[in-house]
């Protein structure tokens, strides 16, 4: 049946994402409800502060099996980690099963969405909304769109291209919100030695280079940094982001080498001519390498750089060993004197799980060759740094609580950091403290994303629970699987949460489950 005649014959299932304890966001969502709700919809809401693990269960199970996902965007609810993660379970339950339909309302904002969002949303048509008045006609709105079973999402059919092109946007507010990657020209970001050594590194003709690092240690920014200084120097750039290779994709190797080499000649403003010259006596491999070769490096004529983004996310694909061995062997070719070509090609990779576990080849990964550069927590010293860059700073004994807490973890030192220094400081230092660990917390919204993203993964649970309580670390690809999540470190020869905080939250949810 589809997703209009569901409507026609009963109510329909829906989803509502939004940002917690803000306003207007949090009045508008009841009104949202009420209205909904007395059109005959069924609509769930996350109004509960629910501990542990049920709660995110729920919050999936909702999601999934929702008609229609109703998000309101804001300036805080687009930088919100809960209703970004809302959005990819929809995303990635609509791959195979059509619905939910994402129906975004942009409430008194007209700013561009940060990337990710801006890559799922910014192709879809969206409602807007300035102030109570406007109420009614939203809910109308939002009532036709659903009667007629409006699929809003683009067609998948359609071939796009792997990856979003666009730098992140740059940031309005004086003080940058924490998450995401930076902006290139961001005043707050703080370079690390790995830096320097990625910048070295691109200013060389034909280098790979690996950025490595769990979770929101800042690869993307490093990434975005890295390509900009290859465009200062006169190098062309395909920057592809596998994270939004979607399941279609993901399922068909052919349809995911033909989508790579043609994004690649997209990017660098050339014809895509895939479809003519793909041969079937070819493997995939070799048709692309090909491409590339007679397509892209020969005419373009100028040194380019293939940087690509989250390469992780395809590490469990059928076709991934083949076409992590294509990359390999293009950074072999460079020293072929009968094709002098590939030396103009630059390879730059960012990967936050361990590809040792995934590529069955060794020999055959791009992952160690060249330069790898692995990202670090901040040292004491670079915290005491970027407490310096920002307005109000902390007191020496205020950072050296902090850095107990959540240790030298990138983006909770920019969000505390941020939580306290802001023009309008959502929270004391004491409060930062005492609700730490609480779901209504100043991390929460961060915390509350692991949570959800832990569901469905019961090994994941059971190896952190292991880690939390000291019993040694277990099966080893489950602790790097971990580690690539950011919620574990190697402290010498131990495996440990990755800071106080975690430690603390995870060991109040993960309980046992009768």
């Amino acid at each position: 049946m589809s997703v209009s005649q569901a409507l026609s014959t009963s109510s329909a299932r829906i989803f509502l994402s939004y940002k917690r304890n803000v306003e207007p966001d949090q009045t508008l969502a009841h009104d949202l409800v009420a209205g909904l709700s007395g059109a005959g919809h069924a609509v769930f809401i996350d109004q509960r502060l629910a501990i542990g693990q049920a709660w995110a269960r729920e919050i999936e199970a909702h999601v999934r099996g929702s008609h229609f996902l109703i998000v309101l965007l804001t300036a805080a609810s687009s930088r919100s980690e809960m209703v970004r993660g809302e959005i990819e379970l929809a995303r990635q339950h609509a791959a195979t099963h059509a619905t939910p339909h994402i129906l975004p309302v942009r409430i008194q904002f007209d700013g561009p969405l940060p990337y990710p969002l801006n890559a799922y949303l910014d192709a879809i048509q969206y409602a807007a909304w300035n102030g109570p008045e406007e109420t009614p006609q939203l809910l109308q709105e939002l009532l036709a769109a659903m009667a007629n079973g409006i699929a809003t999402e683009p067609r998948r059919e359609a071939a796009a291209p792997i990856g979003d092109t666009n730098l992140p946007p740059p940031y309005a507010a004086p003080l940058p919100v924490p998450g995401g990657a930076l902006d290139v020209e961001d005043p707050w970001y703080l370079p690390r030695p790995a830096d320097a050594t990625a910048l070295a590194v691109i200013r060389q003709p034909g280098q790979t280079l690996t950025i490595k690092g769990p979770r929101q240690m800042g690869k993307s920014s490093l990434l975005m940094r890295t390509v900009k200084a290859g465009v200062d120097i006169g190098k062309k750039v395909a920057l592809l982001d596998f994270q939004l290779v979607d399941e279609k994709t993901k399922a068909n190797a052919d349809l995911f080498f033909r989508r790579f080499a043609a994004s690649i000649a997209e990017q660098l403003e050339l014809p895509d001519t895939v479809g003519e010259l793909w041969d079937d006596g070819f493997s995939n491999p070799q048709n692309c390498t090909r491409y590339v070769e007679r397509q892209i490096l020969q005419p373009l004529g100028a040194p380019c750089v293939l940087a690509i983004d989250e390469t992780d996310a395809i590490f469990r694909t059928d076709f991934s060993n083949d076409f992590f061995a294509m990359l390999r062997s293009w950074h072999g070719l460079r020293a072929n004197p009968l094709r002098r070509g590939w030396k103009k090609l630059d390879i730059v990779l960012s990967t936050s799980t361990e590809p040792q576990f995934f590529i069955e080849r060794p020999h055959e990964s791009p992952f160690n060759v060249g330069v790898v550069l692995p990202l670090e927590d901040f040292e004491p010293g670079e915290v005491l740094r970027l407490n310096a860059l920002h307005p109000r700073p902390l007191d020496d004994s205020a950072i050296q609580r902090l850095y107990t807490l959540i240790g030298g973890h990138p983006y909770l030192m920019r969000k505390a950091l941020y939580e306290l220094a802001s023009s309008s400081p959502s929270c004391t230092l004491d409060e930062l403290f005492d609700e730490a660990s609480e779901d209504s917390g100043p991390f929460g919204d961060h915390l509350r994303y692991y949570l959800l993203r832990l569901q469905r993964k019961p090994e994941l649970i059971a190896a952190l629970r292991q880690v939390i309580e000291r019993r040694g670390g277990g099966d080893e690809l489950l602790i790097h699987r971990l580690e690539a999540a950011g919620l574990v470190r190697r402290e010498r020869n131990r495996v440990v949460a990755r800071c106080e905080l975690y430690a603390r939250y995870f060991r109040e949810r993960l309980h046992e489950q009768g």
